[in-house]
């Protein structure tokens, strides 16, 4: 069966990459919207395709959602800047059809998740974590939705409750003070043109451990999400991440 994409964000720098390796790889894209889509095309573009991939904005959720379901397709969401929520729509979603949700399609951020995981719980507190990441200078949200993805790995390798618990975001903003044992720390750097580096640095007194991944073209994350929309055709109702995809679950 050849699989039919609906593109949500279509003319966006991912949108343009997703439908250029979807047509390398000989799928049939049903169509795309803009960010700003008229409920009835986003109606229209739900009908016509297998299932839709969303990079567009936070804003325009909940209407995606809605195309979504009312005509029971699966959706690949990869939209970043997501709030609390926006991820609770999409566990109401997911009661109804299956979603696909992640900040990184990649196939080497996925792999680096997981060993910030196991660094994290090798290592104590009196390791410091900090997680740098750099991307374009259009890149709005910060820091990046890959650079919370990773901490939130970290605080689960460092065993707690939830995945934000232990994120410290910026040290200067109620002046300088001492840097907190066991938290998670962030910078942030926009400029040119970067795809997307992130770093994960854990250091101590005498040595230093960094975990990083370079993204040299937008091609990885339209691969990913290509690979994810396929892969979510047929399948049950839930909520899906691109470790179900790539069997590291």
């Amino acid at each position: 069966m050849t699989i039919k994409l609906g593109i949500i964000g279509a003319a966006g720098r991912m949108g343009r990459a997703i439908t250029a390796e979807a047509e390398a790889r000989g799928l049939v894209v049903a169509g795309g919207t803009d960010r700003d889509a008229d409920p009835f095309d986003l109606a229209r573009l739900a009908e016509a395709a297998d299932v839709l991939i969303d990079f567009s904005a936070p804003s325009a959720l909940s209407a995606n959602l809605g195309a979504a379901i009312s005509r029971a397709k699966p959706i690949v969401i990869g939209t970043t800047g997501l709030q609390p929520e926006d991820h609770e729509r999409i566990d109401m979603a997911a009661t109804q059809i299956p979603i696909l949700q992640t900040a990184n399609t990649s196939l080497g951020v996925n792999l680096l998740r997981l060993l910030v995981e196991q660094a994290a719980r090798a290592l104590g507190p009196e390791w410091d974590i900090d997680i740098v990441e750099m991307h374009h200078r259009h890149k709005l949200d910060t820091p990046s939705g890959t650079a919370l993805l990773l901490g939130a790995s970290a605080n689960r390798g460092r065993g707690s409750p939830s995945t934000t618990e232990l994120n410290r975001f910026d040290r200067m903003q109620e002046g300088p003070h001492e840097r907190e044992e066991g938290g998670i720390y962030y910078a942030s750097l926009r400029g040119g043109s970067v795809a997307g580096d992130h770093q994960v640095i854990f250091a101590t007194e005498g040595e230093r451990i960094e975990l990083g991944h370079r993204a040299e073209s937008r091609a990885i994350f339209a691969r990913g999400a290509v690979r994810a929309a396929t892969w979510i055709v047929g399948r049950p109702v839930g909520r899906y991440t691109m470790s179900d995809v790539l069997g590291l679950a």
